[in-house]
Order: structure tokens, then sequence, then C-alpha cells
């Protein structure tokens, strides 16, 4: 398979994320986070499962099992933290605040797998962190001390994501190419099911959340599977070609999901966040070319 179609598997993990976390954000705030996260793991480890049968002799090493498992612990938390941040802010905000993924990712991708990048594409990182910023703060006037107080609703919890999702796009990365792709999603998403519906069950509210799903059970099917197709594309496309390549390019997610925001939503954002979104997506994609 030649680079045409790691980067095509790039622009269609692109597409699904920017789909999939406006459906998220729907139906953390119908079901509640813990339980959209559940059903996501359920959803996509039931659709992968027929795939894997194959290979499934991978998770008998324990070596694989290990590093499989931490990437579901650390995909369980990041998302967590994503979720949250996404039923209790802005669509359009909380979208480009996890923008931070990409320099996170870069650096991580350059500790572990010797992926280098240039001065030139360095600096391209700091228009990033500008136009986070922008994004993240009600007013431009930032003359408060306290400014923590003028910050969008859902950033610190949006900014904990994309630490997170850093991590588990390097850690994705590192099991599909030692490993394999499809049980790169597999085995987090049986992690995540897992140890979601057992907090569920501990909670004792499995009967109410199966009965809270029921009434919008098609948008929560809807939301499993363009997110599982998602990082099924990314799994693929990192499996055999630069991490910081892959990652730029899907980083152009917020747009569609921003679209959708306020076309569907009808969400307002200032001047100066619309500022920060441009800055911030033309700076992605700068560092996207500057890698290809």
């Amino acid at each position: 398979m030649g680079v045409e179609f790691f980067l095509l598997a790039a622009f269609l993990a692109m597409v699904c994320w920017g789909f999939g976390d406006f459906l998220i954000q729907k139906s953390v705030r119908k079901i509640g986070a813990l339980e959209s996260l559940a059903f996501i793991g359920l959803i996509g480890a039931i659709g992968i499962l027929p795939f894997i049968l194959p290979s499934i002799y991978l998770i008998f090493s324990l070596q694989n099992l290990l590093v499989l498992l931490l990437l579901g612990v650390v995909t369980f938390i990041g998302a967590i933290f994503d979720f949250e941040a996404l039923k209790k802010g802005k669509l359009s905000v909380i979208e480009v605040v996890i923008e931070l993924e990409l320099p996170i990712t870069i650096i991580l991708a350059f500790l572990l797998f010797n992926e280098g990048i240039s001065v030139f594409q360095l600096l391209l990182i700091v228009p990033i962190f500008f136009g986070i910023i922008l994004m993240a703060v009600e007013s431009k006037h930032l003359k408060q001390l306290n400014i923590f107080k003028r910050l969008e609703k859902g950033v610190i919890l949006g900014l904990c994501a994309a630490v997170g999702m850093g991590a588990i796009n390097v850690l994705t990365g590192f099991s599909a190419r030692e490993i394999s792709p499809l049980m790169a999603i597999w085995v987090p998403w049986v992690v995540i099911a897992i140890v979601s519906f057992v907090i569920i069950l501990q909670k004792g509210e499995l009967g109410k959340t199966f009965k809270q799903v029921s009434k919008v059970k098609w948008l929560v099917i809807a939301t499993g599977i363009v997110d599982t197709f998602a990082w099924l594309f990314y799994a693929f496309s990192v499996s055999s070609y630069n991490l910081g390549i892959i990652t730029a390019i899907t980083e152009s997610y917020p747009a569609i999901a921003i679209i959708l925001a306020v076309l569907i939503n009808h969400e307002r954002i200032g001047k100066h966040q619309w500022i920060g979104v441009g800055v911030t997506l033309v700076a992605s994609v700068l560092l996207a070319v500057t890698l290809m």
C-alpha cells in the first residue's frame, strides 16, 4: 500500500472525528459521559470482533497484552475527560482546545519513535497555542489576574483531554505498528466497555442506563459506529506512516465539528474566538504541509 492509502485513511479519520464529536456531545448530554463511553466501547468491540479472530493469538503474548491493556486504561481516562469537556462546554470551543494533542503527539513521537521536526515546524506550534488561548477565553481583554474566571466552561477538562489524547495517539501508533491496527482498537474498546459497565453496575444505575439509551438508541449506535471507524482509520494510517504527519492531517477535524455546531446547535462564539479558530486550523494545516 502506498502513501495515498495512508493519507486517505487519515482524511477519513478526520471526517469521522468531526461528525463523531458532534454526535458524542449530543449523546453525553442525553445519557451521560460514562454511559456514552460504555456503549461506544460495546458497539466497537462487537463490531470489530469478527475481524480480529484470525489474529486473536496476538493477545496471548504477555508483552502485547500489557501494552494493549495500558492503552485501554489511558484511552478510558482520556475519553472521560474528553466527554465531560464536550458535555459542559461549547463544541466549537472544546474542539479547538483539544488541538493541543497535536504538539503533545509530535513531542512524544519524537521521544519514542525518533520522528523529528524542523525548527520551522516547531515554530508553527506557537500560533496553535495562541489560537487555543483565543478560543478558550470568553473576552479578549485579559486584564484580570485570575484568568481562569474568564475561561469557557469545559476548557480545563478539554486541556486534560488533550494531554490524554496525545498519549493515546502515540500508544495507538505503537500498538498498531508492533501488534496490529485492529487489535490496537479492539482491546481498548473491550477495556472501556468492561470498566464503564462495572462502574455503572456498582452505582446501581444499569437498568436506568438501558432505559435512557433505548430512548436515543439510534444516536448511540451512530455515535459508536462513527467513533470506531475514526479510530480504525487512524490506527491503519499510523501503522506504517509518520505519526506526526498523520496526526497533523487529522487535526483539521474541528472545522467539520464547528460547522455542525454553529449550523445545527446554533452556537455563538465571539469574533476573537473565530480568529482563534482560523489561526489554530491554519497553523495545523501548515504543519501538516511541512511534514509531507
